[in-house]
């Protein structure tokens, strides 16, 4: 099959209904297992994990989105970003509302002192803040409001959501030793993160010889 063909198939209009469907799943199953009690013997911290562990799974997925759309030449992809970053947002605040509801019951005081006091609370904490207003620009409205170039500079915010996201994992992990999921996550992560620093660095430079190329054709150089 062509890259128009796919594109076309990327366009049809069972494509988003379908994604939503596949992308709520996890927590349509998590909800089903506490329900049925299949958590294991410590549902609550199976559900705070869990929850993070999708929250990375979607960032993951919505960062690959502009890297396979240019490699694979497949401009329909950006029309699923989109809804990945929102379900990046889903399933962070899902895992703040296990934290908060589980692990210290709803109690403000104690969350602020507990954010206050452990480092990996604070990360994970301020990637969610950073979440939340890239959640609540993603319409076409917010564009046409903040303009494209600020809306561009603000979404940007997720490559430090990104960094925040992993290190969030790494303290939370340090205490088992155990940092084996921590390194895929922050491979693929710096692979899509790394990825855009090189395109970024690359343009730069085509940009430049163009416009020293500009000057010598004009006379200026």
């Amino acid at each position: 099959m062509d890259t128009l063909a796919i594109n076309r198939r990327l366009l049809g209009p069972a494509v988003k209904p379908l994604l939503f469907a596949v992308l709520v799943l996890p927590a349509v199953w998590l909800v089903y297992a506490a329900l049925k009690n299949q958590l294991g013997a410590n549902p609550a911290e199976a559900l705070i994990r869990s929850t993070g562990d999708w929250t990375l799974r979607m960032l993951c997925a919505a960062l690959a989105v502009t890297p396979l759309r240019v490699l694979l030449q497949l401009p329909a992809l950006a029309r699923l970003r989109r809804m990945l970053g929102l379900y990046v947002y889903f399933y962070a605040a899902l895992h703040l509302l296990c934290y908060a509801g589980f692990d210290m019951g709803l109690d403000v005081d104690d969350i602020v002192r507990d954010i206050a006091k452990r480092p990996f609370i604070l990360v994970g904490f301020s990637a969610f803040v950073l979440l939340t207003p890239l959640a609540f620009t993603s319409w076409n409205r917010a564009i046409r409001w903040l303009g494209a170039a600020r809306w561009q500079v603000l979404h940007r915010l997720v490559y430090v959501v990104a960094v925040l996201a992993v290190l969030h994992f790494f303290w939370m992990r340090a205490g088992k030793h155990n940092y084996a999921e921590v390194q895929v996550y922050a491979s693929v992560l710096g692979l899509l993160l790394g990825w855009r620093a090189w395109r970024y660095v690359s343009g730069r430079q085509r940009r430049r010889t163009a416009a020293r190329h500009a000057r010598v054709d004009t006379g200026l150089g």
